[in-house]
């Protein structure tokens, strides 16, 4: 009991203090240190000159790529390492991936039945890509960290690099200045190309699934020609329905790209000019966009799954 009343004691007193301490390091800091107004644009930023291979650049959305794919990683070998271990219940880390893994894999066992096993996969890699990668707008020196590059700027000389401790510049001048800033990592869900390689793996794997589950019946869905010479009106109108579905199938991808693309790319210029105005109260607008990247990581993840799902399911005349 003893020991309860401490913990306790611990958890809601000097954590507390702790908070308060860093809050008003915060304020400290800012008075010392105004932010400028980082460079807003939608292609990533190269970090290279010249290409690693090809016409590739290393750039720094593929530089966040990289970091969620590490993140996710060593994630998945905790939570086997925690498996591993004998425990029945997983605490920590492993406790709470364990149960967003259930919710997400009890949502599918709802909609897709026997082919969870199949489906469930996708759904909860695509779900946890894109949360970890939201969630990277949230992190200190995230799209504010990088390299100086004054070929960014029109007049260099008016801008003031003052170095804090070797190996650590801070940028003085206009708010123009601050587009001189390259940052190392920005939100791999800002960059477009990463939501469209997204949505055409969703896509292409629903059609996958759908050939797998109906064989080769499965395009009827897109050219429906059988009833078109003994029923002719209703031939027509099941064939131009199949059109339909066909461009639908091609609007998935620009529905799935630009709703996680537009939300994300929209928070972190929220966040941008919010730190400019009212950096003392930019926690209100972190609290909003870690929801908006939660929501937008299920939404992304349960339409993908809703639509592996439909594809399993037989239509017309061979159900």
């Amino acid at each position: 009991m003893e020991n309860e009343q401490k913990q306790n004691r611990w958890r809601y007193g000097v954590n507390r203090w702790i908070i308060i301490g860093l809050i008003v390091l915060g304020f400290i800091l800012i008075s010392i240190y105004p932010p400028l107004r980082p460079h807003i644009q939608l292609p990533a930023e190269h970090l290279t000159q010249q290409p690693i291979f090809g016409n590739v650049y290393l750039t720094n959305t593929l530089v966040a790529t990289v970091i969620v794919d590490i993140l996710l990683i060593l994630a998945a070998i905790a939570v086997s390492r925690a498996a591993r271990s004998g425990s029945l219940v997983p605490s920590g880390f492993s406790g709470v991936l364990e149960a967003l893994i259930e919710i997400l894999h009890n949502l599918t066992e709802s909609t897709a039945g026997k082919w969870t096993k199949v489906i469930f996969p996708f759904f909860a890699a695509i779900t946890l890509l894109v949360l970890t990668s939201n969630w990277m707008e949230l992190l200190p020196g995230v799209d504010s960290i990088g390299l100086f590059d004054p070929h960014h700027l029109e007049h260099p000389e008016d801008c003031e690099v003052n170095q804090i401790i070797p190996g650590v510049v801070y940028l003085e001048g206009d708010h123009h200045c601050s587009s001189a800033i390259v940052p190392f990592v920005r939100v791999a869900s800002t960059d477009l190309n990463f939501t469209v390689g997204l949505a055409i793996v969703s896509v292409f794997m629903t059609q996958v699934i759908g050939v797998r589950a109906l064989g080769i019946s499965y395009f009827t869905k897109f050219i429906n020609v059988k009833t078109i010479f003994s029923k002719p009106f209703f031939g027509l109108i099941d064939f131009v329905v199949g059109l339909f579905e066909m461009v639908s199938e091609f609007s998935k991808i620009i529905s799935f790209s630009f709703r996680l693309f537009g939300n994300i790319f929209a928070g972190s210029v929220l966040l941008f000019v919010i730190g400019t105005l009212l950096s003392m109260f930019q926690f209100g607008v972190l609290l909003m966009e870690m929801f908006i990247g939660l929501i937008q990581a299920i939404v992304f993840g349960m339409l993908t799954m809703v639509f592996m799902s439909q594809a399993t399911q037989a239509h017309g005349d061979d159900h």
